[in-house]
């Protein structure tokens, strides 16, 4: 069942590429947007984590935290991160066990699906924005949520 707008964020716990525990309940008081992505270092997947870290400044002044998501172990994440200066945490997903917690559908029946999640401060997701092959439109798209939370 996929998780949508108005559902409670399910918690998880997940792995950093730094290697640090990063816990979704910790986090409650401030916005987080959580991408999950199909891929580390793939063009697609490329394109929309440096579209996030080119927009961190406007995601810091609206306060949220910023989380992308995908099968990759701890050290491709470490990799990816570092070879583009992400900025923000990269969580492996071993199994892709929070994925299937947040319904995130496959694309084309065999690739893991990209989907951007808005939750706010409360644990509640205020936006699912589901785009395979817009990779730009994710970060678009949460700060435009975000900056509807704070009108």
């Amino acid at each position: 069942m996929a998780i949508a707008v108005g559902d409670r964020a399910p918690d998880f716990e997940l792995r950093s590429g730094e290697g640090e525990t990063v816990c979704l309940s910790a986090l409650r008081g401030r916005p987080v947007v959580l991408f999950f992505y199909p891929k580390d270092g793939t063009p697609g997947c490329t394109a929309e984590a440096c579209a996030f870290r080119n927009s961190m400044a406007r995601f810091q002044d609206l306060g949220a935290t910023v989380l992308g998501i995908s099968g990759d172990d701890v050290a491709s994440h470490q990799r990816f991160a570092r070879q583009h200066d992400l900025g923000f945490d990269l969580l492996a997903d071993a199994g892709n066990r929070v994925r299937q917690q947040f319904g995130v559908p496959s694309a084309l029946f065999v690739l893991p699906g990209r989907v951007t999640y808005v939750i706010d401060a409360d644990g509640i997701v205020q936006l699912v924005f589901n785009a395979m092959f817009d990779s730009d439109a994710h970060s678009r798209e949460a700060i435009a949520c975000l900056e509807r939370l704070q009108a």
